[in-house]
């Protein structure tokens, strides 16, 4: 990653131009195209709102108001709340647009353009104490934080929650990820509900989508969540269409979220705003990257992103093969082979490979620097290494809190390439703090990071890119045990989760079913929908460490494995041609000379008509790999055709019940 332009400009108050200044009803900064309009005002507001004169921030989108006055305040477990009765001692605006280029990511350019205003308050009364609110506006959006400079008025704090809010303007919808408690892994559905129906016992966990009726739609989420707790909504007790911030508590500190001192910022929060859904999917986690600080580690050349062999999802399941499967050397070098035969680049090693404690206990109490006596690491590591197949290795985020620092420096020596690190199951202060510390010592030893078990990502991979992908998601594993997992839930994470960033979903299930003949199993599991709905998966859902979650044997004797030996991981460029949540979705992403498209359906079919306007010149043959003509019946049904297209073409597409379609736009050179 590199800072290819920067461009800061200072700007005093010009009337007519940005109108950064304070007018009776407050400051108001534009986004760089005006469409957005953030205005902030110090103000008293009559019953329901709180008492006294406080802070507030609202927001417009092309003249039409989305966030009415929204209220901003930090309320302490050990002091008064600082959340009244200021006044404004300075203020100042400033206009940024540069560019950097991120390779691991879904696009490979990405534009870093705000107009940032910075309002500097400080309490009437003593201690005076004071607080700054950094705005920031952009084509895509806006986000904000608070600034607790250094001040003999405040040095150590505990913050017990911010008095954040998030009132909007109408009677909004939205698809809410109600997850009921602050220990959680993020794995649940986004369901549809009224923005009224969230209460304030609610505890909904981010991106929440939101659309205001007949308007724009938005996303709710958090940027630079580092050293804090990870933030949360519930419904604002009194206030219709309102949502108020949560934070997660800190395990042993009751009452308390955020234990700091002086000075101190806040992570960014974040409202991403478009006409349209897929414009979200196109922006949200571009400027979520934008708003991190950049990439901390001064080679990155090591980090390679790719797909992946996988041992756990089959369950110890193989046919033809002249070993029983199970977590032991023959299995192990079975996968690396099908690996290697493939070019996939990692293997991924899951539970079971390291010694047990003889303390007794689950994972959690695993020696990591050791193997257990099926698992001759050496002779895999070896046999890897050969074929030039890089291993990932699963492990307990408690192994890993206990023994990473001989551990780390050991899979270095081995040639050990990775961590899978699962099971945190919270985002408070110390837990992601952890986070840090993993991505940190990982870099050092260059192993690249997948967290599972994990919360919703907010930047971080872009300060500390070996962190390439992490889970916080009801993804394909749960298949094996509930019917929860379906194509319904597969078209709305597109337009949610995958908003935060990188999503390891685990896809490539290729024993298909319909909805009828589904049945969770954990031994050779199904999977709801068809094949294609899988293949596409591999476009739509980003991650640049991409699952091959079947057993080898069922790649290489059923048709679709040669889109999955072709299809990237990272992307030069990404467009959602269409889509509507919880319906259907379709993204194209570039990679080098070529284009990648992914489409899929929920349980209701549909005939797509496709616009091909994101193509270049010149004619390219389309592989297309789309559902057969009996999907409907026999889900692993797998129609693959070849013909010749130019930009402005339209691609017509059937998509079955739970189906789907991948296509590969490869340049036919001119004659």
């Amino acid at each position: 990653m590199r800072n290819i332009q920067r461009r800061i400009v200072l700007v005093t108050c010009l009337v007519g131009t940005m109108m950064p200044c304070a007018f009776p009803q407050g400051f108001t900064v534009p986004s760089p195209d005006r469409k957005i309009v953030l205005t902030f005002a110090l103000k008293s507001l009559p019953a329901p709102y709180a008492p006294g004169e406080r802070a507030y921030y609202e927001v417009s989108y092309q003249g039409r108001q989305v966030l009415a006055d929204s209220p901003l305040g930090l309320k302490f477990a050990n002091a008064p709340a600082l959340d009244r009765d200021f006044v404004v001692s300075s203020s100042g605006l400033i206009s940024h647009d540069s560019a950097w280029q991120d390779r691991i990511n879904d696009n490979l350019r990405i534009r870093d353009h705000y107009n940032q205003l910075t309002v500097h308050l400080r309490e009437r009364a003593a201690p005076h104490r004071r607080v700054d609110l950094i705005f920031r506006t952009y084509n895509s959006g806006v986000a904000f934080r608070y600034f607790l400079p250094r001040q003999a008025a405040l040095g150590q704090f505990a913050l017990a929650e911010e008095e954040t809010g998030f009132y909007f303007a109408e009677k909004d919808s939205a698809f809410a990820l109600n997850l009921g408690e602050f220990t959680t892994a993020y794995e649940a559905e986004f369901n549809p509900v009224s923005i009224d129906d969230i209460q304030p016992s609610s505890v909904i966990g981010l991106p929440l989508l939101i659309q205001a009726p007949d308007g724009p739609w938005m996303a709710l989420t958090e940027a630079d969540l580092e050293d804090y707790a990870g933030m949360y909504v519930g419904g604002a007790k009194g206030i219709p269409n309102a949502l108020a911030s949560k934070l997660a508590p800190l395990p042993e500190h009751p009452g308390e979220a955020v234990i700091a001192q002086t000075p101190k910022a806040t992570p960014w929060r974040v409202i991403v705003i478009n006409s349209q859904s897929g414009g979200l999917v196109d922006t949200t986690e571009d400027l979520v990257l934008d708003l991190n600080p950049p990439c901390a580690l001064k080679d990155t050349s090591w980090i390679e992103p790719g797909k992946t062999a996988w041992d756990w999802w089959s369950g110890h399941y193989d046919t033809g093969v002249n070993f029983k499967p199970a977590m032991n050397t023959p299995t192990l070098e079975h996968y690396i082979q099908f690996a290697a035969n493939h070019h996939l680049p990692y293997m991924l090693i899951d539970a079971g490979w390291a010694a047990r404690s003889s303390q007794g206990g689950g994972w959690e109490n695993a020696d990591i620097t050791h193997w257990n006596s099926d698992v001759d690491l050496p002779q895999i590591l070896a046999f890897a290494r050969q074929r030039h197949v890089k291993v990932l290795l699963w492990m307990h985020w408690k192994s890993v809190e206990r023994q990473m620092s001989a551990a780390f420096p050991l899979f270095h020596q081995w040639g050990v390439a990775g961590v899978k690190v699962d099971f945190m199951n919270s985002d408070s202060q110390e837990m992601v703090n952890f986070y840090y510390r993993v991505a940190k010592a990982a870099a050092r030893y260059h192993l690249v990071v997948d967290f599972h078990g994990a919360f919703k990502p907010t930047g971080m991979r872009r300060t500390y890119p070996n962190q390439l992908t992490r889970e916080g998601v009801l993804g394909m594993e749960y298949s094996k045990s509930t019917y929860r997992c379906t194509p319904y839930h597969d078209v709305i994470l597109p337009f949610t989760r995958m908003l935060a960033g990188p999503m390891d979903y685990t896809p490539g299930c290729f024993n298909n079913a319909t909805k009828a003949q589904f049945r969770p199993r954990e031994v050779n599991p199904m999977c709801q929908g068809t094949r294609a709905h899988q293949l596409a998966m591999y476009v739509v859902f980003f991650s640049p460490l991409q699952m091959l979650s079947d057993y080898p044997e069922i790649y290489d004797r059923h048709p679709g494995m040669a889109f999955l030996d072709q299809v990237p991981t990272v992307w030069d460029e990404t467009r959602a041609v269409n889509g509507n949540p919880g319906k259907y979705v379709t993204l194209a992403r570039e990679k080098g000379n070529r284009w990648y498209l992914g489409s899929m359906t929920n349980w209701t079919p549909h005939n797509l008509d496709i616009p091909l306007d994101f193509l270049g010149p010149g004619t390219y043959e389309a592989q297309i790999f789309a559902d057969g003509p009996d999907a409907a019946e026999d889900a692993g049904s797998l129609s693959i055709t070849k013909k010749r297209v130019k930009a402005g073409d339209h691609l017509s597409a059937y998509l079955a019940p739970g189906g789907g379609l991948a296509v590969i736009f490869t340049p036919v050179p001119e004659s």
